[in-house]
């Protein structure tokens, strides 16, 4: 089911769907995706979870404020939470949704429960990246590619130092070396992350479909 909530002064569309009274699970897209490209999976976890699916801010029938500020972005996922009477919930995020979600575990420790990053982008500099050039791609905001470009080459020095805040469990999924990411600059600073390598690039949860819900199943199925 789709909904919308106004959070932070901003409209959030998401899906929502499984058992409200089961542990809340949400999934958190890339750059330039939104919501749809979790299909399937969404449905996988909902038999066991309560799963919400957001369009982040700037990307699909979410509202494009403008701004973008990757700790904001977190607040507005933490916001929705609120409003839902979510107190805790698992997040899984690949790319920029795995940014926005330990953002969210360092800001707003006491609502997550598991930390699941996909080849997310780490708070360290990004050097080497070709400009982005604007074409007429739609279904996000451009003004939203241009300000976390920004913040991939040029990150505030305290995230990186920040993730050794974070306290919930935390699994890192690497694509391997075909990625252009190096998240195991995450699990390296995050207490007590899990590697594991999954050899599909950036899109491991689409390349290597089966071999990504596995490694979630069995984390999100270990204990505490």
């Amino acid at each position: 089911m789709i909904r919308k909530a106004v959070v932070n002064g901003i409209m959030l569309s998401f899906r929502e769907e499984g058992d409200p009274a089961a542990p809340a699970l949400v999934l958190l897209h890339g750059r330039t995706a939104d919501h749809n490209d979790w299909n399937g999976f969404t449905q996988h976890f909902a038999a066991r979870h309560h799963v919400i699916v957001p369009d982040l801010r700037g990307h699909g029938a979410s509202g494009h404020p403008g701004e973008y500020p990757l700790p904001a972005m977190a607040d507005d996922i933490a916001a929705l939470l609120a409003q839902l009477d979510i107190e805790r919930a698992t997040l899984v995020g690949h790319s920029l949704g795995g940014a926005v979600a330990y953002h969210l575990a360092i800001r707003h420790p006491g609502l997550v429960q598991r930390l699941v990053l996909e080849d997310a982008v780490p708070p360290v500099p990004l050097l080497g990246r070709e400009p982005v050039v604007e074409d007429g791609s739609t279904g996000f905001d451009w003004r939203m590619m241009h300000d976390t470009e920004r913040q991939f080459r040029e990150p505030d020095p305290a995230w990186a130092a920040d993730l050794a805040t974070i306290s919930a469990p935390t699994l890192v999924l690497s694509g391997g070396p075909t990625s252009h990411l190096d998240p195991g600059q995450l699990a390296e600073r995050i207490p007590g992350a899990k590697l594991v390598t999954i050899e599909a690039g950036h899109l491991i949860h689409t390349t290597e479909r089966r071999a990504f819900m596995h490694a979630v199943d069995d984390f999100l199925a270990a204990p505490c």
